[in-house]
C-alpha cells in the first residue's frame, strides 16, 4: 500500500449540493425553495404555534387562574418527624441546622411550619417560623417550647 494509491470507500463520499449556481447546475433560479411565498425568502421563521390561520389551540382554550405575589410557601413538618428524632438521635432541641442537618429541609433559607401529624411523646423546643393550632396545642401538652421566627 502506497500513499498515492489511498482512496475512501466506495459510496462514502457525497457531493456536495450547490445552491444558486446557475440553471447548468439543475439547482438554479428558484434555489430548491419553490416559487414565492414567505418560505422561499431569507430571513422566513413560522411563530410558534401556528396552525396554518386557524385559530391557534392557545388561543381557543379560555385563560383561568392567577399567581398570588404575596404567597407564603412552607416546608411541613409533621410531629411524627420530629418524634422520630427524638427516639432514633437524642435531639431535643430543633432549630433550622438541626432540621437541614437532619435532611428535612433543603436549604436554611426554608420557611418552616410544624403540623400535628402523629404522636408527640417527648419534651421538645422546636423554632420554626409556622406551628398549626394542633401541633401548638399537642407540643404544650408535653411541657415543649415554642420559637417562632
Amino acid at each position: 500500500m502506497k500513499l498515492h494509491t489511498l482512496k475512501p470507500a466506495q459510496g462514502a463520499l457525497k457531493k456536495k449540493k450547490r445552491i444558486a449556481r446557475g440553471q447548468g447546475s439543475g439547482k438554479g433560479g428558484t434555489s430548491t425553495r419553490g416559487h414565492k411565498g414567505a418560505k422561499s425568502r431569507s430571513g422566513y421563521k413560522k411563530k410558534i404555534g401556528f396552525e396554518g390561520g386557524q385559530l391557534p389551540l392557545q388561543r381557543r382554550l379560555p385563560k383561568f387562574g392567577f399567581k398570588n405575589i404575596n404567597r407564603k410557601v412552607y416546608k411541613v413538618i409533621n410531629l411524627c418527624q420530629i418524634q422520630n428524632l427524638c427516639e432514633n438521635k437524642n435531639i431535643h432541641q430543633f432549630t433550622l441546622e438541626t432540621f437541614y442537618h437532619n435532611g428535612l429541609i433543603g436549604n436554611l433559607k426554608e420557611k418552616i411550619k410544624i403540623l400535628a401529624k402523629g404522636e408527640l411523646k417527648s419534651k421538645v423546643s422546636i423554632a420554626a417560623h409556622a406551628f398549626s393550632s394542633k401541633a401548638k396545642q399537642l407540643i404544650e401538652q408535653q411541657g415543649g417550647e415554642l420559637i417562632k421566627f
